[in-house]
């Protein structure tokens, strides 16, 4: 897919990963609908930055816990800019309170509302929008660690496994018109609260990822922007973890 001229959709497009993977489109020649939840400022600034550019942007908020604000996503890029051929699920959630002897009900349906129904309901509209004759190209941000079960993040874990497989069954359900690949990130950046992002990043990859290598967005950027070029690939999830979770 030559992607000069494309429409992408990114939610959690305002900040961190989201927000890098929104710049990285743009600078591929995309015009990009950001989605955020409360980042509203950081969105806006991401909207001016991709405009710089000479490309498109809007900004739209839609709570992804909600399905009736998320199922209005797709049809306000498709009302913007006609069409919607990229879709990059980003935006997730990963509360400190998700641990099995402390989270309720109302925070495990809201994970798992954000985390893995809004992202079925996202595929399921863009799909429907592409052209029978289309191509499109779905990508799903998801997490290295998934593969080793561990009882921490309780909830999260499940809809990021859910996420693993329900990138392989997309990926056959849309075939031919529509790939459906992914990409498991590892430690790509820093805590929000890290007083020296980085020292803390180069002290993690000393300690733990073999490569020695700490982690950057460039690194996620890169590698969704491989997929996107690619026809011959679908039901992939490609880590990027330096080889921490071998």
């Amino acid at each position: 897919m030559n992607l000069s001229g494309k429409v992408a959709l990114v939610t959690g497009g305002g900040i961190r990963v989201g927000r890098a993977l929104v710049i990285a489109l743009a600078k591929a020649g995309c015009d990009v609908l950001i989605h955020y939840g409360n980042s509203a400022g950081a969105a806006a600034e991401v909207k001016a930055e991709v405009e710089s550019l000479g490309l498109r942007a809007i900004t739209y908020s839609a709570d992804l816990a909600d399905p009736a604000a998320t199922d209005t996503i797709i049809p306000k890029a498709v009302e913007v800019f006609g069409k919607v051929d990229i879709l990059i699920n980003s935006a997730s959630i990963f509360p400190e309170e998700d641990r099995f002897n402390e989270i309720d009900v109302a925070l495990w349906d809201r994970i798992f509302a954000i985390n893995l129904r809004a992202i079925f309901q996202l595929s399921q509209a863009f799909a429907k929008q592409v052209p029978p004759e289309g191509k499109g190209k779905i990508i799903n941000i998801n997490d290295a660690r998934i593969p080793h079960p561990k009882p921490e993040n309780f909830a999260y874990r499940l809809t990021k496994r859910g996420l693993w497989d329900m990138t392989e069954m997309l990926a056959l359900e849309l075939a031919p018109r529509i790939t459906v690949n992914a990409v498991a990130l590892g430690q790509i950046l820093e805590p929000p609260d890290a007083p020296d992002p980085q020292k803390f990043m180069e002290d993690y990859a000393n300690e733990n990822i073999p490569v020695k290598i700490p982690g950057n967005t460039k690194i996620v950027t890169d590698g969704v922007l491989f997929l996107l070029q690619q026809d011959f690939i679908t039901g992939s999830t490609i880590r990027l973890d330096g080889g921490e979770y071998i």
